[in-house]
């Protein structure tokens, strides 16, 4: 038997993780950009250490950079704005608010020139605390409720997203009961494959969203259910047809797919206004752009996207003769995601030993090497970041509160749920010495972990801290157990 030592990878490794050269140093592009270390080893996001806002604050916490957030977002509106000048005079940069959302967000998203994207009648009820004009918002679902239509078109808002034949229907009639026009965006799903993880690729035929592009899927033959639902709003008078969107999935590194999809929509926009006579003057691409979760993940800049898109969508529509759409999108993870990271306290530790796979350096004589695992217990897990449990997704960590030393050892950052698979980073090189009272901060939380969080085994979930120019606010409190049992009725 041996002891895996010194800077080699583990077998128990997955493939693509190497040993980092500088445990300490912190790998662009997953982090914030006024994330660094002090001179005294420990990280700093915006002036502010991690023993301070520990200190002020606790944790869990979710430790956000709103001068990043604000960068992020301008960047896209920026860009796309250049990209498209020449093609429809700019592009409306709608943020999704399902990956992260609280009225102080919003207000920096007005601030920034962007538009809103909401999925939910609370989410529409986050816009309107926070006083943003109803035009600039939109609402998504694929089963709306009639409470949320009706507060939709009581704030007037720029555009509903329809996701059915049956849906546009009751938007439309409603509409019509009360002596208005709902403008709506008929969401297309243009079969286009995101390599992705299943639950996260929305563009392909076997799943909830969307009306299909292809053809014989109605009643009335020939017909795909996109064009009836164009058909169908064109003729009804509740309804005032704006245009068509899709959405491909998320966490999407290549521009192929959205280019793909951005002609095959225009496309079937050509030959729908020309068919039915009438103008769609708008076309959502979505969003879906990749951010680094680990070393290996390459994102691309916001300004490579939009040049890609725009190539297609000038192109496509001159070789049909048509005036291009205003072209919209919908980032949310690619602006919130890297500008957060969560912070936790290191509580027990415990090393496993495993026998190495036999394709990973093991022996198939039943002599096998072991290899050691660690465990790093953390003081939250699935109930603040459920998405390793839900898409497999990975992660980084690093020592946050010092710097190390020590040699890596391969570890798995867990939380405190009771269940087994509460894993925060399922693979990641640590320092050897890290022990309990020690803090590690896990980079790229800002989407759909906060989004996503329960109060599993009752804990509660953690606030999020907006740090700026050396000042640090609470935006979203933490939950306090008084929260918790406020909504117990027995006693």
């Amino acid at each position: 038997m041996s002891v895996q030592t010194g800077n080699t990878a583990s077998p128990l490794a997955p493939e693509w993780l190497a040993v980092p050269a500088d445990l300490n140093a912190l790998q662009e592009p997953m982090w914030a950009g006024s994330v660094q270390r002090n001179d005294l080893g420990e990280l700093t996001v915006g002036g502010r250490s991690v023993s301070e806002l520990k200190q002020q604050f606790g944790t869990p916490l979710f430790v956000m950079d709103e001068a990043d957030f604000r960068a992020r977002a301008r960047a896209f509106k920026d860009s796309f704005d250049a990209a498209f000048a020449d093609i429809c005079g700019g592009v409306d940069v709608y943020y999704a608010g399902k990956s992260f959302l609280c009225s102080a967000v919003v207000k920096w998203v007005e601030e920034e020139g962007l538009c809103l994207d909401t999925a939910s009648g609370g989410e529409l009820a986050v816009a309107a605390r926070a006083g943003i004009a109803g035009e600039r918002v939109a609402l998504h679902g694929n089963n709306k409720s009639d409470a949320e239509l009706n507060r939709a078109l009581d704030m007037g808002l720029g555009r509903i997203v329809v996701d059915s034949l049956s849906e546009l229907v009751r938007v439309g009639d409603i509409a019509q009961s009360r002596g208005e026009q709902a403008k709506v965006m008929l969401r297309l799903t243009p079969g286009v494959h995101a390599h992705t993880h299943e639950f996260i690729a929305t563009a392909h035929e076997d799943q909830k969203f969307g009306l299909s592009m292809a053809a014989d899927t109605t009643e009335q033959a020939g017909l795909s259910a996109a064009e009836e639902a164009v058909a169908a709003a064109s003729a009804h008078p509740g309804i005032d047809l704006l245009g068509l969107h899709c959405h491909i999935g998320s966490q999407i590194f290549e521009p192929d797919g959205f280019a793909l999809a951005a002609e095959k929509l225009l496309r079937f926009l050509a030959a729908m206004q020309e068919k039915y006579s009438i103008v769609m003057p708008e076309l959502d691409l979505g969003g879906g752009y990749g951010i680094a979760y680990t070393p290996v993940d390459t994102p691309r800049p916001a300004a490579d996207i939009a040049t890609a898109m725009a190539a297609v969508v000038r192109s496509t529509c001159a070789e049909l003769g048509i005036e291009s759409p205003r072209i919209s999108i919908e980032p949310g993870r690619a602006i919130v995601g890297s500008t957060t990271f969560t912070l936790y306290e290191v509580g027990t530790l415990k090393t496993v030993r495993v026998d190495a796979p036999a394709a990973s350096g093991g022996r198939e004589d039943g002599n096998n090497v072991t290899y050691p695992r660690r465990y790093v217990s953390v003081d939250g897990g699935m109930s603040d970041n459920a998405r390793p449990v839900l898409y497999d997704a990975d992660y980084s960590a690093i020592l946050a509160s010092r710097t190390s030393a020590a040699a890596p050892q391969l570890s798995r950052v867990v939380g405190k749920h009771c269940e087994s698979g509460d894993i925060v980073v399922r693979d990641v090189y640590l320092p050897e010495d890290v022990a309990a009272g020690d803090l590690l901060a896990v980079p790229g939380t800002g989407a759909y972990c906060w989004a996503l969080s329960s109060n599993y085994n009752y804990l509660a979930r953690p606030g999020v801290v907006a740090v700026r120019d050396g000042s640090a606010r609470l935006i979203v409190r933490g939950e306090t157990e008084e929260d918790l049992l406020n909504r117990d009725m027995g006693v």
